[in-house]
């Protein structure tokens, strides 16, 4: 029975299978160029969170089984995708017509990355014949522009690979990165809303030189603070500067653990409404791998003294994010609650000039408050045209597993 079929009739069992029971189940089980099981593998893929990627990247690295190389570099390309690389897969085995790189990864920046995967160096590799892959690309065409290489090696000692890269004549444009620091920028990435940001963590991939430090420090620093300030701007409500005064109390953190449940639950009941698998492309931002189904998701607590419910901040990027989509959704969850509001990106975009915004470091976000003007009964609030929207048509039941996390039943 084919991998897709499994999958998408029954994902938590998927989900359970080794790397190897992948593979065998993937078209007819012989992983070779332009197959059946090679699309499929890939498919499965791009369906798939980070955290999954990186159990079967370790199988593939600890585990000795047919094609762990050729598994390998595909894992490695859809990481490529996480980091917003457009990724154009290579072939797992070179031809007289066709070139023998694993990948190309073309970064927003219109930046090109030759990718070569190896499980480990115990085994020689010529650095000039990368080259030479390069060279043949560039002649084609398939490569134009600033442009450079990046070798995906395994976990072990890389040192004799390393040597052999910094005495060759492409040092200044061939860098070397384990699989595992490769994840890491990936859960990087997938932790932070700033785009700037993601640019800044493509940007380590890229050979620089490193004589002054003010670059590297820079990636890290940026990197850090939007990490830390996405996670602030979750964990306590955004509110305008005069709300506290008029609501005591409100700046109270909600436990990272139950946003992250709750959201993990929404998610969920999402990709079962629509039949969709969901990716993450950031702390908020999730979509089909095919972009028919994006939904931008936050997190508010309930507020049971005020007027307002439910606070959230809508930032212009999501929003961004969302249009380009199918079917794009912002999806508000509420703490303590088992529903959700999930609202379609075109009702929302028809009344955003009618919501306050604010604007900080350069950054708009819009405030959505929602009210409980009779118990059960929400609605959305348009402060500047007054026709606030009833949000019965777009509460969803949460899956009960959020119930574990402080979720009402």
């Amino acid at each position: 029975m084919p991998l897709i079929t499994i999958w998408n009739s029954n994902p938590e069992a998927v989900l359970e299978f080794s790397i190897e029971q992948l593979l065998s189940t993937a078209g007819n089980g012989h992983l070779t160029d332009d197959t059946e099981c090679s699309r499929e593998l890939r498919q499965f893929f791009s369906q798939v969170s980070s955290e999954k990627l990186a159990l079967y990247a370790d199988q593939c690295l600890t585990r000795r089984f047919e094609n762990n190389g050729k598994v390998l570099q595909d894992i490695v390309n859809e990481l490529g995708r996480r980091l917003d690389f457009d990724v154009t897969n290579g072939r797992y085995q070179g031809t007289r017509n066709a070139v023998g790189n694993d990948g190309l990864w073309v970064g927003p920046e219109n930046h090109t990355l030759l990718i070569e995967v190896k499980t480990t160096d115990a085994y020689s590799i010529s650095v000039d014949t990368i080259a030479r892959y390069r060279d043949s690309l560039i002649e084609s065409s398939e490569i134009s522009g600033s442009n450079s290489m990046l070798l995906v090696v395994g976990r072990y000692d890389t040192g004799q690979l390393e040597a052999q890269v910094r005495g060759s004549r492409h040092a200044w444009d061939m860098r070397l990165i384990s699989v595992d620091s490769l994840l890491n920028l990936v859960r990087l990435k997938e932790n932070t809303e700033d785009a700037l940001t993601a640019e800044k963590i493509r940007s380590v991939l890229v050979p620089m030189e490193y004589t002054r430090l003010d670059s590297l420090v820079d990636i890290m620093f940026t990197a850090a603070q939007d990490v830390e300030s996405a996670v602030e701007s979750e964990a306590q409500t955004e509110v305008e500067e005069q709300e506290p005064r008029e609501y005591p109390g409100v700046w109270e953190f909600t436990e990272r653990t139950i946003i992250d449940s709750l959201r993990a639950s929404i998610l969920r009941t999402i990709e079962k409404n629509t039949d969709a698998k969901l990716v993450k492309k950031s702390r908020a931002l999730y979509t089909a791998n095919d972009r028919s189904v994006s939904v931008a998701c936050t997190i508010s607590k309930h507020y049971p003294d005020n007027n307002v419910k439910y606070w959230y901040a809508h930032h212009t990027p999501w929003q961004d994010f969302l249009d380009k989509a199918v079917s794009g959704y912002l999806a508000l969850g509420c703490v303590g609650a088992n529903f959700a509001f999930v609202i379609p990106a075109r009702t929302m975009q028809e009344r955003l000039e009618f919501f306050n915004t604010t604007t900080r470091n350069g950054k708009t976000y819009w405030h959505i408050h929602i009210q409980e003007p009779e118990p059960n009964v929400y609605r959305m609030m348009v402060p500047k045209s007054g026709d606030h929207l009833d949000l019965t048509p777009y509460k969803v039941q949460v899956d009960s597993a959020y119930s574990a996390a402080g979720g009402e039943e």
